[in-house]
């Protein structure tokens, strides 16, 4: 069986599995990423849990996985295949395409920025597919953005496309990080809303699913913070859109999973916002936290150019999805 090894990296936890031509996944696994022991750590248990998918492979597959692919979180060169740098792995200038290439027998390696990576997926087999343009923007911790172009996503001549977390809603607003005030992330991402919500609240430890619970109950202030989040995040969504002229926007993350109590009042949000611009379909992302690990599937994959009988350009067969 003709296969491929997908990893997706995460602050905390990995997710790999191995993929057949059809981007099913064929065997699946998951395990801590370890930053508590540092960067050096983190890497070694990559090379270490990418090696043992493909002997687990060879194993019950009669061959060696063909190529990898590989989403890591932070800033990412994919072009020279390196980890620049993650905050959250603490890690900076990591060759970790050669690195696995080395690791996995010299076969060839894709690494690729974790959201573009999920995107990629949801363009192609997720709630995107079909779509010709799409914008992918999960709202977790952060905000970001994948671009989605006829199949692929960009990522810009510096690998910094589609950082929509980092678009200047509130001019003088919060700080950010990045450098920036009023950035969109410090506005509408899953962990500003907890945070508004927790100091409206009184209770230190709500969060923004608490706040969406509130929201569908009829509490005032839950509203007053819901919709501040949601006319931030339409403020920046009509920012991108006016750009890139997308016809599907894909909202996912963990404030996505509130449903309608987000997307009735975004669609009008935005809605009430363009003039002149085609307002895309809103819908929520389709494949979960899923999403990682079958974009890098579909990376390696296309490092291999071939159908699964290695004799035509590939056009990956998505899976069935359920949502």
């Amino acid at each position: 069986m003709r296969h491929v090894i997908a990893l997706d990296v995460g602050g905390t936890g990995m997710k790999a599995a191995l993929a057949g031509p059809g981007g099913e996944m064929l065997h699946e696994a998951r395990r801590a990423t370890g930053r508590d022991r540092g960067p050096e750590a983190v890497v070694a248990g990559i090379l270490d849990f990418a090696a043992e998918l493909r002997a687990h492979g060879a194993d019950r597959f009669g061959e060696p996985a063909l190529a990898a692919g590989v989403a890591v979180p932070g800033i990412v060169d994919e072009e020279h295949g390196t980890a620049v740098y993650a905050a959250n792995l603490g890690w900076r200038d990591v060759p970790l395409r050669a690195l696995l290439g080395e690791r996995l027998g010299s076969i060839p390696v894709a690494l690729g920025h974790d959201v573009r990576t999920g995107g990629l997926a949801e363009g192609r087999i997720g709630a995107g597919r079909g779509a010709d343009r799409f914008l992918f923007v999960p709202l977790g911790t952060g905000i970001a953005g994948a671009i989605g172009i006829d199949g692929r996503v960009e990522s810009g001549a510096h690998g910094f496309a589609g950082e929509i977390g980092h678009v200047v809603v509130r001019p003088g607003g919060a700080p950010c990080p990045c450098g920036q005030r009023g950035c969109l992330e410090r506005f509408a991402s899953a962990s500003a809303v907890s945070q508004a919500w927790a100091e409206a609240c009184g209770d230190p430890g709500a969060d923004a699913a608490d706040c969406a619970e509130a929201v569908a109950s009829g509490d005032a202030r839950a509203l007053a913070v819901w919709q501040g989040a949601v006319d931030a995040l339409a403020d920046g969504l009509v920012t991108a859109l006016t750009l890139l002229d997308p016809r599907v926007l894909i909202i996912g993350g963990g404030l996505a999973e509130a449903g309608e109590t987000l997307f009735t009042p975004l669609r009008e949000a935005v809605g009430r916002r363009v003039t002149f611009q085609k307002l895309p379909e809103i819908v929520p992302a389709a494949l979960g936290d899923t999403a990682g690990c079958l974009g890098a599937g579909l990376m390696a994959w296309d490092l291999l150019g071939t159908d699964p009988n290695g004799t035509t350009p590939t056009t990956v067969t998505p899976p069935e999805v359920t949502t």
